[in-house]
């Protein structure tokens, strides 16, 4: 691109008048001269500026400084877009040159750096525009984004809106995508969850993913890691404690009349009975065997069809029977083995002689089905009347284990004995316990009629331990302290919704009837 020139008048008068190219052409030549003679053209460069900021007989240079505040315009009337459009054959060009050899000089233009640029005048906002619709003041934006337009494109008036109209419908706009993409991002994990599921089916935890946050995402994971340590599996337990060892192994499951149950904890069976996983039981007269064939040939043969001992009540179909541990003893062996099956804290295995099993069963035409039993020391110096209680698997949560409760203190009435479950109870245990104690409790507040209650009278009656009576009272807020004194509150509340209970159950409440028992106290041996 040719480069324009300015001639610059450095004089006054006809004699010291020089043409512009010729100063140019000087220029340009001493910018080729060698590095000794630039101190010099920087002195005169300093002492020409000097002068025209002092002097004001000067007024071309003067003229010099008015082309460095405002640029000169283009023909077309804009400034120049570079500093290559503009060439000023002026002492300030040679400035410029030295300024960029001499490091003193750059350093203080520096400072000016931070300036902005001028703003070309193509840039400039005309803010006189207005829309050319007739009417329109130029306001608000089809799009609901701007605050004003300057085209028919962008008018709400032409096209039958206002600007609120219009910002309302962005608004929408913008609802209506988000709920699109939400939509579409849930059509997405769907697709995922339900590809997942074909793929593995229930062998594989559903995708949790995008379900919720994060956070409760990660929560969930936290309590999932620490039930998966509180919920260990009985073996594991049992092998951590170092009750089993590596090799040895635990019964799975066993099958036990018409019932194949799932066992909860190892029991000390054989190992050659144990190593099988799963074992068959006869359930008349406990004898544990390998196969479902051999179970079948005994079936064939045994003649037992209820347990041994003596039959000391029976109400309907239900029978309760007295084992020795002495007289009886395989049969009680074999009867604990099948309990440990299902109790945590048994520990008696091999040494029955000292006990009384009292076996529930449950009859039909083919014989006397083992219900639950409990059992009890002949001779108990702490009158326990329970050691150990339990209810088959099959009959829990229908009421037997009230029944074994029940018949246990009756078993102590009848005694005259005041009597209490043996300790440790198991989990299942402890909460039929306490239910039962409630159970007792509720009934004789309702039947009693005096105004003073005694909780020995109460353990009296009952044969219940003043000790479980009070834990029971505590645990129903029936028990308080007032000046001194503890006091039994009579709570109606709890009375009435005990009754009302009792009266919903009617006839199908199992109980022991104790008029139906045919007992006496067994003699210490």
């Amino acid at each position: 691109m040719p480069r324009r020139r300015q001639s610059v008048h450095l004089g006054s008068g006809s004699d010291g008048t020089e043409d512009s190219d010729s100063s140019a052409e000087r220029e340009q030549t001493n910018s080729s001269e060698s590095d000794g003679n630039m101190p010099k053209r920087t002195r005169l460069t300093r002492a020409s500026l000097r002068l025209s900021q002092s002097s004001q007989d000067t007024p071309d240079v003067k003229r010099v400084g008015d082309h460095d505040e405002s640029p000169p315009l283009t023909p077309t009337g804009n400034a120049p877009s570079s500093e290559s459009e503009l060439d000023i054959s002026s002492p300030n060009a040679s400035h410029d040159e030295s300024v960029a050899k001499d490091p003193a000089l750059r350093d203080s233009d520096k400072d000016l750096s931070h300036r902005p640029k001028r703003r070309r005048c193509h840039e400039t906002y005309n803010f006189n525009m207005k829309c050319p619709t007739p009417g329109c003041n130029s306001l608000g934006h089809l799009t609901g984004k701007h605050e004003r337009h300057f085209a028919v494109s962008g008018c709400p008036l032409y096209h039958n809106l206002s600007a609120d109209d219009c910002k309302v419908k962005a608004t929408t706009r913008e609802k209506h995508e988000e709920e699109s993409k939400v939509q579409e991002e849930s059509n997405r994990h769907a697709t995922r969850h339900q590809e997942h599921r074909q793929s593995h089916g229930n062998t594989r935890e559903p995708l949790l993913e995008n379900i919720t946050s994060e956070y409760d995402l990660e929560l969930f994971r936290k309590a999932q890691a620490r039930a998966s340590e509180d919920l260990k599996t009985p073996q594991e337990k049992l092998r951590i404690q170092g009750q089993i060892t590596e090799g040895s192994n635990m019964i799975k499951t066993i099958l036990f009349g018409r019932y194949e149950l799932d066992t909860w904890y190892h029991s000390p069976y054989p190992e050659e009975y144990a190593r099988l996983g799963r074992l068959y039981v006869c359930e008349f007269c406990l004898k544990y065997m390998k196969s479902q064939t051999i179970l079948r040939r005994h079936m064939a043969k045994c003649v037992w069809k209820h347990p041994p001992g003596d039959e000391v009540y029976r109400k309907g179909a239900i029978s309760v029977f007295e084992v020795d541990g002495k007289k009886n003893k395989i049969y009680c062996q074999n009867l604990c083995l099948l309990a440990k099956l299902f109790l945590d804290h048994k520990t008696l295995y091999y040494d029955v002689e000292p006990f009384l099993f009292y076996v529930m069963t449950e009859a039909d035409n083919t014989g006397c089905h083992l219900v639950g039993y409990f059992s009890k020391e002949k001779n108990s110096f702490l009158n326990y009347n329970v050691s150990c209680i339990l209810t088959m698997p099959q009959y829990m949560r229908q009421g037997f284990g009230k029944m074994l409760i029940d018949f246990s203190y009756l078993l102590s009435k009848v005694e005259e004995k005041v009597g209490s479950p043996e300790r440790p109870l198991s989990d299942l245990g402890l909460i039929s316990y306490r239910s039962y104690w409630k159970e007792v409790l509720l009934r004789y507040m309702y039947n009693f009629q005096g105004k003073e209650i005694s909780i020995k009278e109460i353990s009296q009656e009952t044969a219940v331990n003043p000790v479980d009576i009070v834990s029971t009272l505590q645990s129903l807020q029936m028990l308080k302290y007032w000046k001194g004194k503890h006091l039994v509150l009579k709570r109606q509340d709890l009375i009435d919704e005990w009754k009302a209970k009792e009266t919903k159950r009617g006839s199908n409440n199992k109980t022991i009837d104790p008029s139906s028992l045919k007992w006496t106290p067994p003699k210490g041996t």
